[in-house]
């Protein structure tokens, strides 16, 4: 037994399908490899980097905690999905971006800067509770789009882009993922 990684990626990729912000962020915490060593008792329980995905995290109680199979690019693979696409919500189809983020509502605000080609995207997200209907509002350039996606143009300019997320204060979201055969 233990975290076989692959599995517990796909774990809070699920949450994150479902839209539970407060469990995907707690899965993803739990399976960060900088949080097995934050203090001297778990570096030396983890024996492992911080700075790779381990594929295992060993139960068994002579080696409980510790992670094994490091280097792993399956896992790093997975894990990248997970940030990129499940948590911070950016998918690229094509020439466009769009975005489905599953942020904790505590994050109210990031930066990233995506590259296209020779054209630097600065996406700004912005999160706070609203009473607005709309649960997301995309702007490139000060114009606000009407469908939030982002229409990629390799044309040398930077462009700012700046994403509005608002969380009802009377939102349900689901707890638990439930699957039955």
């Amino acid at each position: 037994g233990g975290q076989y990684t692959h599995a517990a990626i796909w774990l809070v990729m699920a949450f994150a399908a479902i839209g539970n912000k407060k469990r995907t962020w707690e899965l993803l915490q739990m399976i960060n490899p900088i949080n097995r060593t934050n203090s001297e008792e778990n570096i030396t329980r983890y024996k492992t980097e911080p700075y790779v995905i381990a594929a295992d995290v060993y139960a068994e109680p002579k080696h409980k905690g510790q992670g094994g199979w490091t280097w792993y690019t399956g896992s790093a693979g997975w894990m990248y999905q997970l940030i990129i696409h499940s948590f911070i919500g950016l998918k690229r189809e094509g020439n466009t971006l769009s975005f489905t983020p599953c942020l904790p509502e505590e994050w109210t605000h990031f930066e990233i800067n995506y590259r296209f080609a020779e054209t630097n995207y600065h996406i700004q997200f912005i999160q706070r509770a609203s009473e607005v209907e709309k649960t997301m509002k995309v702007f490139l350039d000060g114009v606000e789009l009407i469908d939030d996606i982002i229409s990629l143009v390799d044309d040398r300019q930077d462009h700012h882009v700046k994403i509005e997320l608002f969380t009802s204060l009377h939102s349900t979201v689901p707890t638990e993922l439930r699957v039955s055969s």
